[in-house]
């Protein structure tokens, strides 16, 4: 019996996997063919047989494999403007396909000038980088203020490789590019501001409550007071000793929250601040809300068991178990949400090289 056969066998989808990379080589293989004939053909027919629009839906579909093969088999493709007047890299921009558009630094510099381009509108590539992102990017983004960050990251990114001079330059309706953008982003500013604001404030109730329990706890401690010396009566416990940290440092964080996400209920929403300060606060408030959460668990865990430990102390086990359901719920909602933003704003970027500019 063949190798081949046993892994059918054992896995079940094995066939399934091999017959679609059977395919899909075959599809390259087939690809390749037709690249090498369309140098011999006229730019008639390459309208023809509809070449702009398949390549077109490839960057449309992020079908980077595609664009791979036709750039290495016909280099002059990079200089072919659709109806449109837009190269392949100016689709990339405008279809947000930064795996497509990280192609303009493998080129040289002479052919790197198809970036200094415009397309009939006179639009220049910023003006592109400037216009809003199709939906089905977008969809992939949790939440309008991280869609506007993104939206940001690729106007900012383009305007550090571009030639200053495009900032200043006008396209047929007489908008800047940082016009142009502010007026496709208008709606998107406005619902990340909600978005924003929705989850701060939200945020802010859950770290209010935590503080205020915690500001009563540090003046209830478990067991109670002796009133002959006015000392805790378990001030000698190590359980009592992660009882008065956990509650300090939940108090500590939870007021930290409470302050931060009053930031940025009471900022400016500048677009701006779409871009680094708004996600940073969030970020800032989303961890010290997380932290509060489990150090009031840990103080309500050794609370308990401070007050059972000598008749029950086998009740303070799943009861202190029972406690990181909390944890786990707040982990599985907003955990996500927090690791996401800390993407987003400080371990991506847009493009794989930082060039500097085209003069």
């Amino acid at each position: 019996m063949s190798t081949y056969n046993i892994f059918q066998i054992a896995i079940p989808e094995f066939k399934h996997i091999h017959d679609a990379k059977l395919q899909h080589d075959q599809a390259v293989e087939l690809l390749k063919c037709i690249f090498k004939e369309i140098p011999k053909l006229s730019n008639q027919q390459l309208e023809t047989i509809g070449l702009d629009k398949a390549i077109y839906d490839a960057i449309k579909h992020g079908m980077f494999e595609f664009i791979d093969e036709i750039i290495e088999l016909y280099p002059e493709i990079i200089w072919r403007k659709d109806k449109k007047g837009r190269t392949l890299f100016a689709n990339a921009i405008v279809l947000r396909q930064e795996k497509i558009f990280n192609h303009v630094f493998r080129l040289g510099e002479k052919q790197r000038i198809t970036l200094l381009r415009h397309d009939i509108f006179r639009n220049n590539f910023l003006h592109l980088a400037a216009k809003l992102s199709p939906p089905s990017r977008l969809d992939h983004i949790s939440g309008a203020a991280l869609q506007m960050q993104r939206e940001l990251q690729w106007f900012e990114e383009l305007k550090r490789i571009l030639p200053p001079k495009f900032e200043e330059e006008l396209n047929e309706n007489n908008r800047t590019p940082a016009s142009l953008f502010s007026h496709e982003h208008k709606e998107l500013m406005k619902e990340g501001e909600k978005w924003m604001k929705n989850n701060a404030a939200s945020c802010m109730v859950v770290a209010t409550l935590i503080s205020a329990v915690m500001f009563t706890s540090a003046f209830t401690v478990p067991g109670g007071i002796d009133e002959k010396t006015g000392s805790p009566i378990f001030l000698r416990s190590n359980a009592f000793l992660v009882f008065v940290i956990a509650n300090s440092l939940s108090l500590f964080s939870s007021s930290t929250s409470v302050l931060v996400f009053l930031g940025v209920l009471t900022s400016h929403y500048a677009e701006k601040d779409f871009l680094q300060s708004l996600p940073a606060k969030s970020i800032l408030g989303l961890f010290t809300l997380f932290f509060s959460i489990v150090t009031m668990m840990v103080a309500f865990g050794s609370a308990i068991f401070i007050t059972l430990q000598e008749r029950l102390a086998w009740v303070s086990i799943p009861v202190i178990i029972l406690s990181t359901v909390p944890i786990a719920f707040f982990t599985l909602l907003q955990f996500p949400l927090l690791i996401e933003m800390l993407v987003s704003t400080y371990c991506c970027r847009i493009f794989d090289i930082l060039q500097t500019k085209l003069k």
